[in-house]
């Protein structure tokens, strides 16, 4: 085992001890597994739910402080995966979903959509630079895509619709994360330029779920049906990236530890559901390939 890593580490000339840590830690947890993602993760869309927000990046421990102020019920679940990329390769891959409609503001859907066989009824990408313009923002703010999403629950009335939200996801878009960090820095780049130990990245984030809560709160009563609020995968922030003792941030694929894929599964119950009619897929909205991969390229992805 330890041979293999090694040579795995020579064969793609791994530069410092971070990415180690996250190559190490990828090949312990795919030896366990040999089916492309975390087996033990759940089939978003086998679940029961009208609307699934879903908020990029969101750790269970870090979303249950803001159950308390929301009307519903907190469990949790498993993700299939602990990169979005990942995670939409596990659940959308060869199926139709023509009752579903997705609204996101991370691209990796669109830039995978054709290799993956998925089709859905309909996809509004919310990451253009019409979507994320003024003061410097290289992605769409939560207030955004609520507006988006609210448009689409009217145009869909009987769909699923799934809600994605980059936030709490890098980059930081509050005033202290802002203050701290520059909306082009990657986030596993962050133990070498800031260091591990001084809290930033901890506030910081926290500051970005607080925001994208607060939107979230004022989506939820304008849903008709029954809503679930979810991630796609969690965060490590500065945890050490078992089995290594190194500590990183952000979220490599195939790193199934808790941090990564323990998210929260927040039920919004309503007696009131939506009466859910697949139909096929509306004209597939098509989109600037080079917009896609600066938008993905902003949030600190390999295109």
């Amino acid at each position: 085992m330890i041979d293999r890593v090694i040579r795995r580490i020579k064969r793609r000339n791994i530069p410092d001890r971070y990415a180690i840590g996250r190559q190490i830690s990828r090949i312990y947890y795919q030896a366990r597994n040999d089916r492309g993602y975390n087996a033990e993760g759940i089939d978003v869309f086998a679940e029961d739910w009208d609307n699934l927000i879903i908020l990029d990046a969101c750790r269970y421990d870090s979303f249950k402080p803001h159950a308390s102020d929301l009307d519903g019920t907190l469990e949790s679940r498993i993700s299939r995966g602990s990169m979005t990329r990942e995670w939409v390769r596990a659940n959308f891959s060869d199926r139709n979903l023509h009752d579903v409609v997705y609204v996101t503001a991370n691209g990796n859907y669109a830039h995978i959509r054709d290799e993956i066989n998925s089709e859905l009824h309909a996809h509004k990408g919310v990451w253009q630079s019409k979507f994320r313009e003024g003061d410097g923002n290289t992605i769409a703010r939560p207030e955004t895509l609520t507006e988006v999403a609210l448009e689409a629950s009217k145009r869909y009335p009987n769909k699923r619709l799934l809600i994605h939200y980059v936030q709490p996801h890098y980059p930081f878009i509050g005033p202290f994360g802002r203050e701290h960090f520059n909306a082009t820095d990657e986030l596993n780049e962050i133990p070498k330029k800031y260091g591990l130990q001084n809290g930033l990245v901890q506030r910081a984030y926290e500051e970005n779920l607080e925001l994208v809560v607060e939107d979230v709160r004022t989506l939820l009563p304008q849903l008709k049906g029954k809503t679930v609020i979810s991630a796609d995968h969690g965060e490590l922030l500065g945890e050490r990236v078992f089995p290594t003792p190194i500590r990183i941030y952000g979220h490599p694929d195939g790193v199934y530890m808790d941090e990564l894929v323990h998210v929260p599964w927040f039920i919004v119950h309503s007696d009131d559901r939506k009466k859910i009619v697949p139909e096929p897929p509306e004209n597939i909205e098509e989109y600037d390939k080079s917009g896609v991969e600066q938008q993905l390229q902003d949030l600190g992805y390999v295109v």
